[in-house]
């Protein structure tokens, strides 16, 4: 099991709960969708710190554009990669080795699966369309007023909006996690 001590006894249930509690909670008070997304799954799974800072802080929307993709996707991604995504070793500076797009191949499909989470719970994948689901407009949190009008309609205060998106985001790593076997949950 490759969860934190503290985090070792819990069901399956409660290590999903506890993850994306701790989603809403970091964006709640930190921001950084991406960043946030990763800290919740740090604080479970316990990686390395530097996953967290790499996790593109700067990434609400793309460094608040509100243009690209979700920064939780983003993040999540991240973390997904860290356990599935290809190694350094499989990589060539000289050549094509067919053999090493296996495991390039594979964690496209891992990271697939969380995208059609998103596009089953939100429609898209993209900040402004979840945006647009969840606010009934995008903001461009960049332009003068936006990340203001965003913060009152509820961008860092209502538990529905951004922030369920940042919970639910690291709630479906660990779903993912739990699946392909990386966590292994005291029972479920």
């Amino acid at each position: 099991m490759k969860v934190r001590e503290s985090y070792r006894t819990c069901t399956g249930r409660e290590l999903l709960e506890k993850t994306y509690e701790s989603g809403v909670n970091y964006e709640k008070h930190s921001g950084s969708c991406s960043q946030c997304t990763v800290a919740a799954l740090h604080e479970v799974l316990g990686f390395e710190d530097i996953l967290v800072k790499a996790a593109t802080s700067s990434c609400g929307g793309q460094a608040s554009c509100a243009t690209g993709t979700c920064g939780g996707v983003i993040g999540a991604t991240m973390v997904l990669d860290y356990y599935f995504g290809r190694p350094l070793d499989k990589l060539s500076l000289k050549e094509k080795v067919p053999a090493n797009m296996g495991a390039l191949s594979n964690a496209m499909e891992i990271a697939r699966l969380l995208c059609q989470k998103y596009l089953k719970e939100y429609g898209s994948i993209l900040c402004p369309e979840i945006q647009r689901n969840l606010y009934g407009r995008a903001f461009r949190l960049n332009e003068p007023g936006e990340f203001k009008a965003f913060e009152e309609a509820g961008g860092h205060t209502d538990p529905s909006k951004c922030m369920s998106v940042v919970g639910n985001s690291a709630r479906w790593v660990m779903e993912i996690l739990i699946e392909k076997g990386i966590v292994t949950p005291s029972k479920m």
